[in-house]
């Protein structure tokens, strides 16, 4: 016998396509399930069957080859019918099923049990059943555990939309911030060359490169793992790669950096540092030579901390002098302090160096 169409049937097919869930690959939390059905009901084959418009179709089964099968053979679709569960003790013995081509023909299943998969609005979007292939029956504890199982695979598949509009959302947000922080960037590169000073222009210079770290910051935690961790390794070339575009010629930038990971806000403490330390490069330690190296380190010394080493092989700038108290230092002392640590900055015939001590303790 056919089962009769829902009379709802228009709303719980939207339901269950707004899901996004059929026609999916395998996953383990919906295995697990048909997988514990099976043993604690003591029944070959049990099922996640999803009933779409003419056919039902199986998220995870067990005991069973079919990926799915056509609506009339749907003993399922008789149970969506149901306040919350059927079980037919023997399906040859029941007017709904006796002439179910998977009751008389070879795959002989004559028993069912299934416990309604209902979403949060109360729609049948399918079951949790299990079949035998002779007459049976549950006891209370396995029927108990059947609809409770039933709710988790509810509650796992709607977690799995939600998991899957949060990805789109976040994909959305990515682009959005993206385009952003390239017009602002663009627009201040605009404004740099149309400025009437070369002081002017520095200092847009420089605000354009820190927008570039920013977005490359955007870039990096949108690409790293789901605790919003940054990989040194890999931030600080991607960040000397930007500098060493706007880099005054002869000037190269290299980078030696250790494997470990930040949070993004130390992460972005770090590439502040980096910014300020090569800008103020650019502007004093080689401004009477040609050519020369800013080399930025960061390598672990113990479990509980490293060290951010920025140096250049310029002039030495003069730290006593008025003119190198200006905002990049401060700038570089107060990224320090997110660190953990304090800007020891030196310089002599050789060239500058600051040290910043990065607390890894703190990694939070």
């Amino acid at each position: 016998m056919k089962a009769p169409l829902p009379e709802n049937q228009a709303v719980r097919l939207q339901a269950l396509e707004d899901l996004a869930i059929l026609d999916t690959g395998p996953e383990q939390a919906f295995d697990d399930v048909v997988a514990l059905a099976s043993r604690i009901c003591e029944m070959p084959i049990s099922l996640i069957s999803l009933v779409d418009a003419d056919r039902q179709w199986f998220k995870a089964k067990v005991g069973m080859d079919a990926e799915e099968t056509s609506i009339e053979k749907a003993i399922c679709a008789h149970a969506i019918a149901q306040d919350d569960f059927l079980e037919i003790p023997d399906t040859r013995a029941d007017a709904r099923t006796a002439d179910n081509p998977l009751v008389t023909g070879d795959d002989n299943l004559r028993f069912y049990a299934g416990a309604l998969l209902r979403d949060q609005e109360g729609l049948a979007l399918g079951t949790l059943c299990v079949l035998d292939t002779k007459p049976n029956q549950l006891n209370d504890l396995q029927r108990e555990t059947l609809r409770v199982l039933a709710r988790q695979v509810v509650t796992q598949m709607e977690l799995r939309r939600a998991v899957e509009e949060a990805e789109l959302l976040r994909h959305e947000v990515d682009h959005r911030v993206k385009n952003s922080l390239q017009s602002v960037a663009a627009l201040t590169r605009v404004q740099a060359r149309m400025a009437g000073s070369e002081e002017t222009r520095e200092a847009l210079d420089l605000v354009r490169r820190r927008i570039d770290t920013i977005a490359l910051m955007h870039q990096q935690l949108y690409t790293s793992s789901s605790d919003g961790s940054i990989q040194m390794a890999d931030f600080v070339p991607r960040v000397a790669d930007l500098l060493q575009q706007t880099a005054p010629e002869g000037i190269r930038i290299e980078t030696a950096v250790a494997p470990i990971t930040l949070p993004s806000s130390r992460a972005a403490a770090v590439g502040v540092i980096l910014n300020e330390f090569a800008s103020n490069a650019y502007k004093h330690a080689f401004d009477e030579q040609v050519g020369g190296v800013i080399r930025f380190e960061i390598a672990q010394d113990g479990p509980d901390h490293a060290w951010l080493v920025c140096s250049d092989n310029g002039r030495g700038i003069d730290l006593a002098s008025p003119r190198h108290e200006g905002l990049g230092l401060r700038i570089i002392e107060a990224s320090a302090q997110q660190l953990g640590g304090v800007a020891e900055t030196s310089a002599d015939a050789g060239g500058t160096r600051t040290r910043v001590r990065i607390d890894l303790e703190d990694n939070s």
